[in-house]
């Protein structure tokens, strides 16, 4: 570590954590020292970064980034499809040691003019997971992103489909795929577990659905069996008698298709996402149900049938699959009586309790 002059400048000579030496040239000696205590403090700290490695570019390091992570296919899809379409166009050609938090508040507000809140959300979910590992790797000192804030995302509160709307729609659907509304009604079943719901994962002895996969369906690509959403996704749902006479008449009328599936096309084939969709669209103009409801409107039927039933928050997160009770409550806790309606009632209880006792 020295300062030497050369040619009227002064030049700082470090050696890093590797024992490689890197220099830089100043016009005034104090800059020059400034920087090697900058330098020196950083390497102490453990936050020393290589100024080299950092001159690589936003895009070449995400794609590298992105080749090794361990996602399944339809989240790399989504993922490399925030890369390429929103990050790298915009900043990819910078220098990753040269962003700097106006630059990603520039970003954001860029594409909040463009996308709706949800979408700049999960965009820079990407975005800050790969400079968060910019950071591990040593390659910047800080994440850029650090700090940032998001437009707020104003959530809908979700209107679960009437015993009635799901009724109709039963009668709307080609009859072989009534039995399929009236399982998604009945256990809350993600598409992908629906549609990927084989015979031997019912359980008929012991009134039970099983699901420790999904049916994987992308663009011109074969459908293929998946793991379930998240690790909590894999569980085993208690299903009613009646639902199980509704599989069994759906077996002896149609059969099982390919793997076992028991909702299929009329060949035997599995039901791909976009293929599901038309079915529903189709069915659900001709019932009258209100427009923008999807196969998906039976799952949150199915989670208000268990909250109107008095069930808790942990065993409908259970039932439904969710990571985590924040995800249940984000989605459905309007749903759950409020602690005005629990109130009223402990009170009620107690006076008529109090009343019979003077009685």
């Amino acid at each position: 570590m020295a300062i030497t002059r050369r040619s009227g400048n002064w030049q700082a000579t470090h050696k890093g954590p590797d024992r490689r030496e890197r220099s830089k040239t100043f016009a005034r000696k104090i800059d020059a020292e400034r920087w090697l205590a900058t330098q020196q403090a950083d390497v102490a700290r453990g936050q020393w970064v290589d100024p080299v490695v950092g001159r690589e570019t936003l895009a070449a390091y995400a794609r590298r980034w992105a080749a090794v992570q361990p996602w399944r296919e339809s989240t790399r899809r989504n993922k490399v499809g925030h890369l390429e379409h929103h990050i790298l166009p915009a900043l990819g050609s910078r220098p990753l040691a040269t962003l700097r938090r106006s630059d990603v508040r520039a970003f954001v507000k860029d594409r909040s003019t463009h996308l709706a809140p949800l979408t700049v959300a999960v965009t820079m979910q990407t975005f800050r997971s790969v400079l968060r590992a910019a950071v591990e790797d040593r390659v910047i000192a800080s994440s850029p992103a650090n700090g940032v804030k998001l437009p707020s995302v104003e959530r809908d509160e979700t209107l679960p489909m009437t015993r009635e709307q799901v009724a109709t729609m039963t009668d709307a659907v080609p009859e072989r795929l009534r039995a399929a509304v009236i399982v998604a009604a009945s256990t809350g079943l993600r598409n992908g577990e629906l549609f990927g719901l084989t015979v031997d994962r019912v359980d008929f002895m012991r009134r039970t659905v099983r699901v420790d996969r999904q049916l994987v369906t992308l663009p011109c690509a074969e459908p293929t069996w998946g793991p379930p959403k998240t690790t909590a996704s894999s569980r085993t749902i208690p299903v009613p008698d009646d639902l199980l006479v509704v599989i069994n008449h759906h077996l002896a009328e149609h059969g099982a298709g390919r793997g076992g599936l028991l909702f299929t096309t009329i060949d035997g084939r599995p039901l791909v996402r976009n293929a599901s969709g038309h079915v529903w669209r189709r069915a659900a103009s001709a019932a009258g149900t209100p427009p923008g409801t999807s196969w998906h409107d039976l799952r949150h039927h199915y989670a208000s049938l268990l909250i109107s039933a008095g069930l808790s928050v942990k065993a409908v997160q259970s039932r439904l699959g969710h990571a985590s009770a924040k995800v249940t409550l984000d989605t459905y806790g309007h749903l759950w009586p409020d602690d005005d309606d629990r109130t009223r009632d402990a009170i009620a209880q107690a006076l008529r309790s109090d009343a019979r006792a003077a009685g």
